[in-house]
C-alpha cells in the first residue's frame, strides 16, 4: 500500500535507484536528494518517489530539504510531481520546505521558481 501524506512510513535512510537517477532520504537532516537524470515516462513510474516524499511529510519534520543540485534533468512528469508535493505541503502547513538547486543547470532556474508560486513560503536556494 502506498503511503499518503497522512500515513507515515518508516523512513530513516531510504534509497531509490534507477538506471540514470537516485532518490535518497537522510532522516537525520530531513533531506531528500535527487540526482542524475529523471526521465520516467509516466506519473506511475514516479510513484516510489512520491511515496518517499509523502512518508517524509507524514513525519512532520520542522523543515524538509529537497536537494536537487545534482539533478541534471527532470521531465514534465517529474516537475508535476514536485508541484503536487509543494501544493500538498502548502495545505498541510506542518513543515517548511527548502529547495536547493543549481543555477548552472538550465531547467532549474525557471522550474524551481514556479514551486515558490505554488508555495509562497518555500525557500529556494540556487547556487
Amino acid at each position: 500500500m502506498a503511503a499518503t501524506l497522512d500515513q507515515p512510513m518508516n523512513v530513516n535512510m531510504e534509497v531509490i535507484q534507477g538506471e540514470n537517477y537516485q532518490a535518497s532520504y537522510d532522516a537525520e537532516n530531513a533531506t531528500v536528494r535527487l540526482t542524475g537524470s529523471l526521465r520516467l515516462s509516466s506519473p506511475t513510474e514516479y510513484q516510489p518517489i512520491v511515496d518517499l516524499l509523502n512518508a517524509v511529510a507524514a513525519a512532520e519534520p520542522p523543515t524538509i530539504v529537497l536537494d536537487l543540485r545534482q539533478l541534471e534533468f527532470l521531465n514534465s512528469s517529474g516537475i508535476s510531481m514536485l508541484s503536487k508535493f509543494a501544493i500538498a505541503m502548502r495545505k498541510r502547513e506542518t513543515s517548511n520546505i527548502v529547495v536547493r538547486g543549481s543555477s548552472s543547470i538550465p531547467w532549474q532556474g525557471k522550474s524551481l521558481k514556479n514551486l515558490q508560486r505554488l508555495m509562497p513560503n518555500l525557500t529556494l536556494e540556487l547556487n
